[in-house]
């Protein structure tokens, strides 16, 4: 089970996705989670979905910008749009949105009860939970924008949400997983994706237990009590203590916390990338730099891992894989591309420390590391589709090649495969873009 923990730092783009991009992401995505669902069932997609590094490789692999916040907006999108269509098939349904569609979740979601003999009202109970503690219990400075509620035909569920600090001009990314919550209060996150500045107000740690018991009673008090009791509070010892530990660090010291919303899901615009090129991202006991640079650099790719699957794709074994290579017209190119997909589909969570390394598959809408080779986007989506469909009929060899792509890229990685040449393998790709279609914003 990916269970992680951990906070990072997303840099605020703007622009919108193209629509060549987008509607591939919407099929390479569906595609994906329907592997998911046929090897490990729709329950497991909700795990994955609350996994950060996960999902920033999910995002990496269909051509998003590798280390934006435009990923979570673009993911959640193409997803909404591929499996709501097919909810009945894959029994997975994706709820909200950005900004006003965000808004719209509550009705999606008693919906959706009515249809599959559910307690809407808890649902709905849930989601605004989940949005009230991430915007008022945790208060990080980041106002939330973004809320997709994921919801199994089992009844578990799924969170990926998203903040704004508006003078920072950083997002920050909340993960929720409803198998592994115990509180709404208390330690809820699977994971939190944002820029660690130190103190915040938490009133979800575990330590603050006694605060959320304090604000509790006063709740309970007369009002014109109360005000008396504040009044003859001084303001140096009235000042609000702040709380830091526990699963989440934290980004926006209280004095430049941004207001608390009225509206359950605030409709932000977004605000220009940032400069500053630091950020952090920690999960369980592991880190990973997603630095502000547009550009894919040496340093953000696992070398070793990247020279795997390069090797994996041109110097694949004909046995092993001789039901995929016979696929007409299937290139070593597009080998390199579903091996790095067949790592998402099949990978454990430690394979997912280096998100970039997933660029390599498809490139990136922005350039980095290189354009997006439509042709090799489309045989990738041709020969995922094509497994999946003979699949279901009973013929497994082309789905358990893909699986063995992913085994194969291991072996070689850990036998013989040396660090790739970082260098050398953009420049293959830059050098035969044109003849791939490669494609830019």
């Amino acid at each position: 089970m990916i269970r992680n923990s951990g906070h990072a730092d997303l840099p605020l783009h703007t622009g919108t996705v193209p629509r060549w991009l987008a509607d591939r992401m919407m099929v390479l995505g569906t595609l994906i989670t329907e592997s998911l669902v046929e090897n490990f069932g729709p329950d497991e997609v909700l795990t994955r979905l609350s996994d950060p590094l996960w999902f920033q490789s999910f995002g990496a692999v269909m051509g998003m910008d590798w280390h934006s916040s435009g990923i979570t907006t673009s993911v959640m999108y193409a997803l909404k749009r591929g499996l709501n269509p097919r909810a009945k098939e894959l029994g997975l349904y994706v709820c909200g949105g950005r900004g006003k569609y965000s808004r719209m979740t509550p009705d999606e979601l008693l919906e959706i009860a009515g249809r599959e003999g559910m307690n809407g009202d808890e649902l709905v109970r849930n989601s605004k939970l989940v949005a009230k503690v991430d915007n008022n219990a945790l208060q990080d400075g980041f106002q939330l924008y973004q809320h997709n509620f994921v919801l199994s035909r089992t009844g578990k569920w799924a969170v990926v949400q998203q903040g704004m600090n508006t003078d920072e001009r950083k997002a920050r990314r909340y993960h929720w997983c409803s198998s592994d919550l115990r509180s709404f209060v208390e330690e809820p996150h699977t994971g939190v994706v944002g820029d660690n500045r130190g103190q915040i107000l938490n009133l979800t740690d575990s330590k603050a237990r006694e605060a959320r018991g304090n604000i509790l009673e006063m709740s309970c008090e007369e009002p014109e009590r109360m005000l008396k009791e504040i009044v003859q509070i001084g303001k140096p010892a009235g000042e609000m203590i702040l709380m830091q530990g526990g699963k989440v660090s934290s980004a926006a010291h209280a004095t430049q916390k941004a207001p608390m919303q009225q509206e359950l899901f605030p409709e932000i615009e977004p605000t220009p990338s940032l400069q500053k090129d630091e950020a952090l991202i920690e999960v369980g006991g592991r880190s990973i730099v997603m630095p502000a640079h547009h550009e894919v650099l040496a340093q953000d790719v696992d070398l070793k891992r990247l020279g795997g699957v390069l090797a994996t794709a041109y110097t694949s074994q004909p046995k092993d894989f001789e039901s995929l290579l016979l696929t007409p017209g299937l290139g070593p190119r597009t080998l390199q591309s579903l091996a790095l997909v067949s790592e998402v589909i099949y990978g454990t969570p430690s394979r997912f420390t280096d998100p970039a390394r997933f660029s390599f598959a498809h490139g990136g809408k922005d350039g980095h590391p290189f354009p997006v080779p439509l042709k090799i986007y489309d045989e990738s989506i041709r020969v995922l589709h094509d497994s999946i469909e003979k699949s279901k009929l009973g013929y497994k060899d082309k789905s358990e090649c893909i699986r063995r792509l992913h085994n194969a890229a291991l072996n070689i990685e850990r036998n013989c495969a040396p660090q790739a040449d970082f260098d050398a393998a953009i420049r293959y790709e830059r050098e035969h873009s044109a003849e791939w279609d490669g494609k830019t914003v």
